[in-house]
C-alpha cells in the first residue's frame, strides 16, 4: 500500500514536470513569435518616421529657402534705395558747392558795396554838420536849444487839442447818460417779473363746525389763555361762522399758531398741557421750515458759500413785511434786479445777486439792537465773512455809510425799484392820507406856491408856482428847499421827487 502510494506520487510529480516543460516550451515558442513580430512593427515605424523627418526637413528647408529669397529681395530693394539717395546726396552736394560759390560772389559784392555806403554816409554827415552849423550861425540857436523850443511848442499844441477833445468825451457822455441810465433801469425791471405779496397782521384760521370752538374755548376759556400764553398771538373766536381769527404783528407767532390750532382740531386733545406741547413742537417745525426756505432760496438764486447763520436769517425774510411787501419776495426781486443791472453794465452779476440777497438782512436779527437796518445788517455781513464790497453794498444802500465800490449804487437803486412798483407795499389808510395831505401843506407854506398834487403814492410832489412871483433861480432853489425840509421832517418809503412848475401864459383874444 505505501509503494502504490509513492509511485503514484512519482506519477504525479512526473506529469508535472513534464507539463511544466511543455508550458515552457510552449511560453518561449509565443514569446520567440511576440518578439519576432515587435521588431518587425518596430522597423515599420521607424521607416514611417524616417519618412515623415524626411519630409519635414524638405518642408522646412523649402520655407527657409522663401524666407532667404524674400529677405535677399528686401536687401536688394534696401541696395537700390541707398544708391538713389546716394545719387540724390551728391547731386545736391554739388548743387549745394555751386550756391556757396555763388553766395560767395554775392558777398564779396555785398562788402564792395557796403564799404561804398560807408563812404557815402561819412559824406552826408560832414555835409549834414556843415548845414546844422551854418543854420545855427543864422538863427543863433543852437541844435539842442532849437530841439527843446520844438518840443514845447508841441507838447502846447497836444495839450491844447487833448483839452478839446476831453471836453468833447465829456459833453457827449452828459448827454448819453442819462439816457443809458434808463435804458439799463427800464430793460431790468422788464426782465425780472415777480408776485406781489401782501401781508395782514390777522391769519382766518378755519373750521369744520361751530363746536370746536367751544373745544377751543375750553372751560372757562383755560385752553385759549394758554394757546395765548403759549404762542403770544390774540385769539379772536366771534359769531363769525366757521372760523377763528388769529391776531398778531409777527407773522412767525401767527404761522406757529395756525399750524398748532390745526394739530390740535385733528387730534381731539386739546388742553394746556397738550397744547403746550404741540406749541414747542410746531415751533421747532417753524424754525426747520425757516431754515429750509433760506436753503431753496439761495439755491434758487445760485448764491454759494453763505454761512448757515446768514441762510437762517434769509429764511426767516419769509415772515417778514416791510410796508406790507414781503421781504424775501422784495429781497429776491431785488437779487434778480441787481443781477441783471450788474450783466448790463458789464460787472459781476454773481456778487450783484448775493449782495441785492442780503441788504435787507438787518431786518431779521436775532436781537433787536438799537441800529438802522442798513448797519446791522453789514455788521452781521462782517461777522459771518462776507466780502468788503458786499458789506459796504449792504450798509450803503439808504446812504448811512459812504459807497465804496460800483455794487452799492446798484443795490440802492434795485432796492428802490423793487419798493417803488405799484402794488408791492401798502400803509394803513388814515397814515398814508394824513402823509399825502402834510407832503402837499409843507409845499404850500412856502410864498409863491399857488397849488401842490402828491402823485404816484406819495413818490413825487408837483409844485405849481406863480410866474411873476418866483423868478426860474427861486424856482430852483425851492426845489432844494423843499426836498430837504421833506428829508428832514417827515418819514417816507423810498424816495420822493419834487417838481416845481413855473410857466407864463400869454393870452390875447381875436374880435
Amino acid at each position: 500500500m505505501g509503494m502504490y502510494i509513492i509511485i503514484s506520487i512519482g506519477l504525479f510529480i512526473a506529469g508535472a514536470v513534464l507539463t511544466w516543460l511543455g508550458m515552457r516550451f510552449l511560453l518561449k515558442s509565443r514569446y520567440d513569435a511576440v518578439i519576432t513580430e515587435a521588431e518587425k512593427e518596430a522597423e515599420v515605424i521607424k521607416k514611417n518616421k524616417l519618412l515623415e523627418v524626411k519630409e519635414k526637413f524638405l518642408h522646412l528647408k523649402a520655407d527657409l529657402e522663401k524666407q532667404v529669397s524674400a529677405r535677399n529681395a528686401k536687401i536688394q530693394a534696401v541696395e537700390t534705395k541707398l544708391k538713389q539717395k546716394e545719387l540724390t546726396i551728391n547731386q545736391k552736394q554739388d548743387e549745394l558747392q555751386r550756391k556757396r560759390a555763388e553766395v560767395d560772389v554775392v558777398k564779396e559784392n555785398l562788402e564792395s558795396q557796403l564799404d561804398l555806403v560807408e563812404k557815402k554816409k561819412q559824406d552826408l554827415e560832414k555835409i549834414h554838420r556843415k548845414e546844422i552849423e551854418q543854420l545855427e550861425a543864422l538863427s543863433g540857436l543852437s541844435a539842442e536849444e532849437a530841439k527843446e523850443k520844438l518840443i514845447e511848442s508841441l507838447k502846447d499844441e497836444a495839450k491844447s487839442q487833448a483839452v478839446s477833445y476831453i471836453n468833447e468825451i465829456v459833453e457827449e457822455a452828459k448827454m448819453t447818460a442819462n439816457k443809458e441810465a434808463k435804458k439799463i433801469i427800464i430793460q431790468s425791471i422788464q426782465r425780472v417779473a415777480t408776485e406781489t405779496a401782501i401781508e395782514n397782521s390777522i391769519t382766518v384760521f378755519h373750521i369744520d363746525t361751530d363746536e370746536v370752538k367751544g373745544r377751543i374755548i375750553g372751560r372757562e376759556g383755560r385752553n385759549i389763555r394758554a394757546l395765548e400764553a403759549a404762542t403770544g398771538i390774540e385769539i379772536v373766536v366771534d359769531d363769525t361762522p366757521e372760523a377763528i381769527v388769529l391776531s398778531g404783528f409777527d407773522p412767525i407767532r401767527r404761522e406757529i399758531a395756525r399750524l398748532a390750532l390745526h394739530q390740535l382740531v385733528q387730534d381731539g386733545r386739546i388742553h394746556p398741557a397738550r397744547i403746550e406741547e404741540i406749541v414747542a413742537k410746531v415751533r421747532k417745525q417753524v424754525e426747520e421750515e425757516v431754515i429750509e426756505t433760506g436753503k431753496r432760496t439761495v439755491i434758487d438764486l445760485g448764491v454759494h458759500g453763505l454761512h448757515p447763520e446768514l441762510i437762517r436769517m434769509i429764511g426767516k425774510m419769509k415772515y417778514r413785511s416791510s410796508y406790507g411787501q414781503n421781504l424775501l419776495q422784495h429781497a429776491r426781486e431785488t437779487a434778480n434786479l441787481c443781477a441783471v443791472m450788474a450783466s448790463e453794465l458789464g460787472l459781476n452779476p454773481k456778487k450783484a445777486r448775493r449782495a441785492g440777497l442780503l441788504h435787507d438782512i438787518g431786518k431779521v436779527p436775532d436781537d433787536e439792537p438799537e441800529l438802522p437796518h442798513a448797519i446791522l445788517g453789514m455788521k452781521l455781513c462782517e461777522k459771518y465773512k462776507e466780502k468788503p464790497d458786499i458789506c459796504n453794498a449792504v450798509g450803503a444802500h439808504h446812504d448811512e455809510v459812504e459807497m465804496s465800490s460800483l455794487l452799492a449804487p446798484i443795490v440802492q437803486v434795485c432796492d428802490a425799484i423793487s419798493g417803488a412798483r405799484p402794488g408791492a407795499r401798502r400803509e394803513i389808510v388814515e397814515a398814508y392820507i394824513k402823509r399825502l395831505n402834510d407832503l402837499e401843506q409843507l409845499a404850500l407854506s412856502y410864498p409863491g406856491v399857488m397849488k401842490t398834487y402828491a402823485i404816484q403814492a406819495g413818490r413825487e410832489l408837483r409844485v405849481i408856482v406863480g410866474a411873476d412871483k418866483i423868478d426860474d433861480t427861486a424856482t430852483e432853489n425851492l426845489s432844494n428847499e423843499i426836498a430837504k425840509k421833506i428829508q428832514d421832517e417827515m418819514t417816507y418809503p423810498g424816495q420822493v421827487k419834487i417838481t416845481v412848475i413855473r410857466e407864463t401864459r400869454a393870452v390875447s383874444y381875436a374880435k
